[in-house]
């Protein structure tokens, strides 16, 4: 949507673990940019963390950076800006920004620091580890204190190259060439907001940071898929073929052969990226030719439901239905609905998500009870019992061996279910009917127990 953020952006820094502290931080930070980088100090700002009722301010920060800059150009800031925590007890601490006026000029820019606008962007961001944070929500100072360093190479890279985009710089324009000439699409021209009619802009915006993102990650050991990390890939993966067929007119199958494009830009300083190209090709493809088979029925689906919206409310169903049948991510049917101005009824969409994940654990329990209304799951508890009685693993090798009958399986122990027996753990000498299902464990068998995706068999 805008043209300074990424889903996947370098990060330049370093970090110093009790070897110097705010006052070199500060000071090499203003001579990185201004000596080395020539920065023009007239449009720099720095901000500090103000303090609130459960933290000091940084006066520190705030005094150290008076050496360098006029009072009117050291900010303070709260904690949502300027205060680091892991977490609700743990190391902490304040932080100091660097944010650039790109227009410059003599102009006080001063209050459009932090307010999420692309002519004044934040550059350089230190974090000043220097409190452990108590359950009680006290501040203990740490024996040792830290600095952590960031800066965005992409932003850094647009000021040194003088244009107001971090996809006008040479990093993003090699991408968007390869997208004109897959897609056929008009030339990029760097438009937001209402300006950019059909998202033809955000498009080259989204295929281009949307193909580093996933290279990458996929290069590093990632896999698109339905839960964890895998899912997030899968969700970007998606945004950005249906931003390239639907707003640039890309035939299906045009995102993998980004692949080279990214690899030939960035594969030098990256070997990983060239090592893997391949098997990265590969799984894009796949991913893409899958979601192919039913993106445009999708779409279609999409714009009969937004006829008959009311009250300018794209509703929960329909969003379920898109997920469930289309495998559509709701992120992105909630851009869609945002294009057409229409806005996703988001929880009620997360109610009926709950309802399904309830229904579907409900079903596996049913099924792991034998609808028995037992619970009939071998964890922690029982795996050890067997270990601690000697049984040993079940030797599973015949489920490779075709055609063949297995015989002499011996019974080790028979398991009525959990919270079944007095010790709770569901091991019994034997069984009769009246136990209603129970498991037994064998010595050895053919059976493909679940796992690796695949279903366990029966019989």
């Amino acid at each position: 949507k805008d043209v300074y953020h990424h889903t996947f952006f370098e990060m330049l820094g370093n970090w110093s673990f009790g070897d110097y502290f705010k006052e070199d931080a500060i000071d090499m930070a203003w001579r990185c940019l201004t000596e080395e980088f020539k920065l023009n100090p007239e449009r720099l700002y720095a901000t500090y963390f103000g303090g609130d009722e459960s933290s000091p301010c940084d006066d520190e920060a705030r005094v150290l950076w008076l050496k360098y800059l006029p009072a009117e150009r050291v900010l303070p800031f709260d904690a949502s800006d300027n205060f680091w925590e892991m977490g609700a007890t743990g190391p902490c601490g304040p932080c100091t920004e660097i944010h650039y006026d790109r227009i410059g000029g003599g102009r006080d820019a001063s209050k459009l620091v932090n307010a999420d606008l692309p002519d004044v962007i934040e550059i350089w961001n230190n974090v000043f580890i220097q409190y452990n944070r108590e359950a009680d929500r006290s501040l203990r100072p740490l024996p040792e204190q830290h600095i952590d360093t960031g800066m965005g190479l992409e932003r850094l890279v647009s000021i040194l190259q003088n244009v107001d985009s971090n996809y006008d710089t040479d990093t993003f324009l090699p991408l968007f060439a390869k997208i004109q000439e897959l897609t056929g699409a008009e030339a990029y021209t760097g438009r937001v907001g209402e300006e950019d009619v059909g998202f033809k802009d955000m498009a080259y915006r989204v295929v281009a940071d949307h193909i580093r993102t996933l290279c990458f990650a996929i290069s590093d050991g990632a896999t698109p898929s339905n839960d964890g990390r895998g899912y997030v890939l899968r969700r970007v993966l998606r945004r950005a073929v249906r931003y390239g067929r639907q707003n640039l007119g890309a035939d299906l199958g045009f995102f993998s052969k980004l692949v080279p494009a990214l690899v030939d830009l960035m594969g030098n300083t990256f070997p990983e990226l060239k090592e893997k190209q391949e098997h990265v090709t590969s799984i894009i493809k796949e991913e893409e030719e899958s979601f192919g088979k039913t993106l445009d029925i999708g779409l279609v689906m999409f714009k009969k439901m937004a006829k008959k919206t009311e009250n300018g409310i794209f509703t929960a169903k329909d969003a379920h239905t898109l997920y469930t049948a289309m495998g559509f991510p709701v992120d992105l049917t909630e851009l869609m609905a945002e294009e057409v101005n229409l806005k996703l009824d988001k929880e009620g969409y997360e109610a009926l998500m709950k309802e399904e994940r309830q229904i579907s654990i409900d079903a596996h329990q049913n099924k792991m009870s034998g609808s028995s209304g037992k619970d009939m799951r071998l964890v922690a508890e029982q795996t050890s019992t067997l270990v601690g009685k000697g049984v040993k693993s079940t030797d599973d090798s015949a489920k490779y061996l075709w055609g063949q009958q297995l015989t002499g399986c011996t019974t080790k122990a028979v398991f009525i279910g959990r919270n079944e027996t007095e010790d709770k753990i569901g091991f019994v000498e034997s069984a009769s009917s009246e136990n209603g299902a129970i498991g037994l464990i064998l010595d050895k068998s053919a059976f493909y127990a679940m796992a690796g995706g695949q279903i366990n068999d029966t019989g």
